[in-house]
């Protein structure tokens, strides 16, 4: 028996969506839908980004945009920020960030929050004008895709640019697969430093070479099933499959059409793509593909560069890159890129057509986007980079920014999400001020990877952190409190690792504390040059769980009696309920 979901995206899925939107817009918007049928729409809606808030906010909508590879042309930023500053705003201001900004998320696109039904059309008309859209960018279907955000700026093994095109035009493009059994992540990585993470996604595209006919060629290497929500991640597993370039597009076609063809559509929570791996096998899958999806021989896995990945892999900053934060050289034209620092990847409105002003003043006007949800302004003449990084607003969002706020990312949490247990973007932001002013760190050590998701479908990818907080809930005073799960030891580059939970529901009053704690042991106890990462795993759990230590501090922890503090409408919802029993909330970052 299919699931409810699968019989309600049955009748009507895809781009037919967008036209029923429109029309319920014009009509009066969310008032428009049918009492009955509202979940039925707000579930369609979400294939064109459109996602409806959190119980308390059911008016209100979020739209999430797509962009592959994190790409934003000249124009897209400034227009994206005049949507915010002009629709984006709610009832109440955020006390960190007032009213009216941008998320950046943790696959390189901009999600938009408290628009209403009825102004989506317009909005659409604004963004589109410049070549932005939110097609495909939510639901059961493929969602935005992931690439090496300097591709075509930086060094590459393998050029991704043309790759990343014909997956977002032609694969994403195609409606006949819109309809997928649950969302659906795809990652190309051609430089050496596996900045798209693709251990983490539904289908990856690696740099490797093999020797074929005699010649030593170029091409991807490709692996499947990753990913990590409801405290079950999996690192993807290689297909044992080599691609040339001009052969990848198919492959990658193929294992969607596969998926799409045979993935579970009864059982929501078992119906990822990494379930359907486990089920299958590499052999079936790489079997059925060659006889049923492409129409040329598979050649097995050629040599891959895992060994040199540094993107978040916990090495010393001296053996390459983690992230794309501060100023780098471009591949061959003499120019520089800035990353910026957006600790949690939330930007005023105003700021970021700021940003995107710079961008024209400074560079070409692009501007890319990382996976860890900062901006890099591209193109930067190497004369210009020292007025750039004068410029005022460069001092909220440096390019040198310190330890904790480089690594820090964070999901939406219960401000629009309902199934997140603990409210996130405020709390991480005031805690980075705290550990800033708290917690001395050794001078080599440049990068504290901390991340954030208020419950365990792990949007804020806690399980692939230095410190990964998950929010949970916990009796404190005898009354029900915001809390966390502290993991340590996350990671991903050449042998992904997923945290270890050492400290389960600690009141998130006393969670600072346990942070500076276990901190400052890792600077007492470290050996010299060795990174969070590395000394976790040289320590034992025990000791690791005795460092960790929860302590109440003077850390001002506002909003955590069961959201009772909160500045933003809510009402109650079951999710509490499911924490308390740990049961896994379902995924749909």
């Amino acid at each position: 028996m299919v699931h409810k979901k699968e019989e309600q995206k049955e009748d009507c899925y895809g781009d037919e969506v967008r036209e029923h939107i429109e029309e319920f817009a014009e009509n009066g918007g969310f008032e428009a839908i049918p009492d009955d049928e509202v979940d039925k729409w707000t579930t369609r809606f979400k294939f064109w980004g459109v996602f409806q808030q959190r119980s308390g906010q059911e008016e209100y909508f979020m739209m999430r945009l797509t962009n592959a590879s994190g790409i934003l042309e000249p124009g897209q930023l400034r227009r994206i920020g005049e949507v915010a500053r002009d629709y984006a705003k709610g009832p109440v201001e955020n006390p960190e960030f007032g009213n009216g900004w941008i998320d950046l998320t943790t696959r390189q696109s901009i999600q938009l929050h408290w628009l209403k039904l009825e102004d989506i059309p317009e909005i659409w008309e604004k963004l589109e004008a410049v070549g932005v859209h939110s097609r495909s960018a939510g639901g059961d279907t493929m969602r935005n895709i992931s690439g090496c955000p300097l591709h075509g700026k930086a060094e590459e093994f393998v050029e991704s640019g043309p790759l990343l095109e014909r997956f977002e035009e032609e694969l994403r493009g195609d409606d006949a697969l819109a309809n997928m059994p649950r969302k659906f992540n795809i990652s190309v990585s051609g430089c050496r430093v596996g900045c798209a993470q693709d251990s983490i996604n539904d289908i990856g595209f690696e740099p490797a070479t093999k020797e074929i006919d005699g010649e030593e060629v170029r091409g991807f290497n490709v692996r499947i099933g990753g990913g990590l929500g409801g405290r079950q991640p999996r690192a993807a597993t290689p297909l044992d499959v080599f691609v040339r370039p001009e052969n990848a597009y198919e492959v990658g076609r193929g294992f969607v059409e596969l998926y799409h063809d045979y993935g579970n559509r009864q059982n929501r929570s078992k119906n990822r793509a990494r379930f359907f791996a486990d089920d299958w096998g590499m052999e079936k899958i790489r079997e059925t593909l060659e006889e049923e999806y492409v129409d040329f021989e598979l050649h097995t896995a050629g040599e891959d560069f895992r060994g040199e990945y540094t993107y978040n892999a916990g090495r010393p900053r001296d053996e390459g890159p983690h992230d794309h934060v501060g100023v780098g050289d471009q591949k061959g034209d003499g120019m520089k890129y800035v990353g910026l620092s957006v600790p949690i990847g939330r930007l005023p409105a105003e700021d970021a057509i700021e940003l995107a002003d710079l961008a024209d003043e400074y560079g070409s006007g692009e501007i890319r986007l990382t996976r860890r949800q900062n901006p890099v302004i591209v193109d930067v003449p190497h004369e210009e980079v020292d007025d750039l990084l004068a410029e005022p607003i460069l001092e909220e969002y440096p390019p040198e920014p310190s330890a904790f706020e480089r690594g820090a990312m964070a999901c939406t949490g219960t401000e629009f999400c309902s199934i997140a247990l603990t409210e996130t973007k405020a709390r991480m932001a005031r805690m980075l001020r705290w550990l800033n002013k708290n917690v001395d760190l050794p001078d080599d050590v440049g990068k504290i990877k901390m991340h954030y998701s208020g419950c365990t479908a792990d949007c804020g990818q806690a399980m692939t952190a230095d410190i990964g907080l998950q929010g949970m809930r916990a009796r404190k005073d005898g009354e029900m409190v915001e809390a966390f799960d502290i993991g340590v030891g996350g990671g991903v580059g050449e042998e992904p690792s997923f945290v270890d939970w050492i400290q389960q529901r600690i009141p998130a009053d006393e969670a600072p504390g346990a942070i500076r704690n276990l901190l400052e042991a890792y600077a007492a106890h470290r050996k010299e040059g060795q990174t969070f990462r590395q000394w976790v795993e040289a320590t034992g759990q025990e000791q690791l769980i005795e460092f960790c230590e929860p302590e109440e501090t003077d850390f001002e922890a506002p909003y955590m009696d069961d959201a009772k503090q909160s500045w933003y409408p809510f009402a109650d919802s079951p999710s509490a309920a499911a924490a308390l029993e740990e049961s896994a909330a379902p995924s749909d970052d």
